[in-house]
């Protein structure tokens, strides 16, 4: 796709911030094989072992050595200093963070001189120790205030929240369920040529309607899929990535904007739904990185559940308000469609990896790696996030 789009309003980071870092290495465990044996009720490792096992897939991936590196990112299931002692690490810098801010965060560490190759190691052992995304005391219920605060009518789980804001945004949208249905059809068709993925069995718009209501008008295809596993990324300052990587994925621009403003009301979730956040995210992106929504060869859409990808076509400028259940519709986001949208099949058919999966992703097809599905020419990958009105941005390209 070629053009850029004129960016949002608003105040954006520096230009300088374009390609000061590129991806050289990533790295991941097995995820069908985690999937089978967490199913048959083992546990095959805990969230440090995942995560290690990934990071020595992308030391390989990178071809250097762990002595090499002087910064480094846990991911938020894991203690930052166990990991670093087990993976070998003394960094001159390091943190903790989820998958988008640790990119945002690698990126300007770099930037700033603090480290020049950070490692981004991330473990979950979610599935098989049965970690629960519902309740009052569930993981990430405290985390965010609108879980919390509605805990006492039971209104706790991320999937309650998601279908409310479904249901609001086809009243005020006009969205219908068939046209939620475009998206798990869609993503289903790039898992099937996945091996990494899950499920690989492709569903029609009917098999989608005649599933199970989840919690309604959520559909059980809508949800992500709970897996254990790892993933882990090394990021390098620019020139030095192009002197030990052959074909290093740049970081193109990254933006970030959170709605916090009445969480607990729900506004930014059945109001809002993110727009402005969104809006404001890619904004920052676009500017820094001098590209727009027709320059995207690729979208990748963090998708707990399914819903999110509409909202993201509208609110990062792939169509117009209002419009994004035609564009599932006439453009298509599968396999053959106007924009290649989560390609490896996203957390509703690869894997449930928090958004870090999301990321080797863009990656691979950017190298162009990813045979059956590969998208041919890709030269852009956008990646956007929205969890609980948190939006960030990022491009990546080479």
């Amino acid at each position: 796709m070629n053009g850029a789009s004129p960016a949002f309003g608003g105040r954006h980071p520096s230009p300088r911030n374009r390609r000061a870092a590129a991806v050289i290495g990533v790295g991941h465990t097995d995820w069908v094989r985690d999937w089978e044996r967490c199913r048959a009720g083992e546990q095959p490792d805990d969230s440090l072992g995942y995560g290690l096992s990934a990071f020595r897939n992308a030391l390989k991936d990178a071809n250097i050595s762990r002595d090499e590196i002087d910064g480094l990112i846990a991911g938020p299931t894991t203690a930052y200093e166990r990991m670093g002692e087990l993976a070998g690490i003394n960094p001159r810098w390091g943190d903790q963070a989820d998958a988008v801010l640790a990119v945002a965060q690698a990126v300007m560490a770099i930037e700033a001189g603090y480290a020049e190759v950070v490692a981004l190691i991330y473990g979950n052992d979610q599935r098989s120790v049965g970690t629960q995304y519902g309740g009052p005391e569930a993981m990430g219920g405290n985390a965010f205030l609108s879980y919390v605060y509605h805990s006492p009518w039971g209104f706790t789980s991320q999937g309650a929240l998601y279908a409310l804001t479904l249901q609001s945004y086809k009243q005020a949208r006009g969205f219908t369920e068939r046209e939620m249905g475009e998206v798990s059809v869609a993503q289903r068709g790039w898992s099937s040529m996945n091996p990494n993925a899950i499920q690989r069995k492709r569903i029609t718009l009917d098999d989608y309607m005649a599933s199970r209501y989840v919690c309604e008008p959520l559909h059980l295809f809508d949800y992500c899929l709970i897996n254990d596993g790892g993933v882990a990324l090394i990021i390098a300052e620019a020139e030095r990535a192009k002197k030990i990587c052959r074909n290093p994925v740049f970081i193109e621009g990254v933006g970030r904007f959170d709605l916090n403003r009445g969480a607990t009301s729900l506004e930014p979730r059945i109001d809002d739904f993110y727009l402005p956040a969104q809006q404001a995210a890619a904004a920052q992106s676009y500017a820094v990185s001098g590209l727009g929504p027709k320059d995207m060869d690729i979208l990748q859409v963090y998708d707990s559940f399914s819903v999110h990808v509409p909202l993201a076509l509208e609110g990062y400028g792939y169509c117009g308000v209002g419009e994004a259940g035609k564009f599932l519709r006439e453009s298509r986001i599968g396999p053959g469609g106007k924009l290649p949208t989560n390609t490896g099949g996203g957390h509703l058919s690869e894997t449930y990896m928090q958004g870090w999966a999301h990321q080797i992703e863009c990656v691979r097809q950017l190298r162009g790696e990813c045979g059956e599905r590969q998208v041919q020419g890709a030269r852009h990958v956008h990646y956007t996030s929205d969890v609980a009105g948190k939006c960030f941005s990022v491009i990546y390209g080479v």
